[in-house]
């Protein structure tokens, strides 16, 4: 029996997953937190990955210690510190808020189809990721990330192309990533052995 399988994700010890949904043989590294996300068919994430309202599509590859959607501070209001949206925990008579929260969760980060997500990168609330996109390790993201794009740095910038732009227009066209579980098997060997012109070449 294979490990992981099409009914149940496999997560590892210590994590935190919270409202929260999988698809189809979707892992949870150690120690990672999920809340208020999604991670489509075949994503997975390693060790201690920190991901919040986020939709992550299918064959989704995220290192350890990533951050995904990270939390903010009402920079605009007296204060930072959330004595006054978690309010309960400091004061008897009064209540979070609620508008705050759901503010906060209504970010969401859209992280696409066969991405790369390096060690220790950080994607902020409501950026969009692009199908076939890397994001290097350590880069923090800020703005959208063009399809079959990789970047790098603080704030993340582009620092070239994963495949030429027709090429990678062609393979969101294919959409390989919808293909049936079976169908994926029988084609491994392209997938391992073929450049994705060649590959495009065969299956367009």
């Amino acid at each position: 029996m294979t490990r992981l399988t099409v009914n149940e994700p496999f997560i590892h010890p210590e994590c935190e997953i919270t409202n929260s949904q999988f698809g189809r043989f979707v892992e949870i590294g150690k120690g990672s937190r999920v809340l208020n996300s999604s991670l489509d068919d075949y994503s997975y994430c390693d060790r201690y990955a920190d991901i919040a309202n986020a939709k992550v599509g299918k064959f989704s590859n995220i290192a350890s210690f990533t951050r995904i959607g990270p939390t903010d501070h009402p920079m605009q209001l007296a204060s930072l510190h959330h004595f006054h949206y978690r309010s309960a925990d400091y004061f008897e008579n009064q209540e979070n808020d609620a508008d705050f929260f759901a503010h906060r969760v209504s970010r969401i980060a859209h992280i696409g189809h066969d991405t790369w997500i390096g060690h220790g990168a950080i994607i902020m609330p409501e950026v969009t990721i692009g199908h076939g996109a890397v994001v290097a390790s350590g880069a923090v993201v800020t703005k959208d990330v063009a399809p079959y794009c990789i970047v790098a740095g603080v704030a993340a910038s582009e620092i070239k192309r994963r495949l030429p732009e027709q090429v990678a227009e062609q393979m969101m066209e294919l959409a390989w990533w919808d293909w049936p579980h079976e169908l994926l098997e029988q084609r491994m060997d392209d997938f391992r052995k073929l450049p994705a012109e060649e590959f495009l070449e065969k299956y367009r």
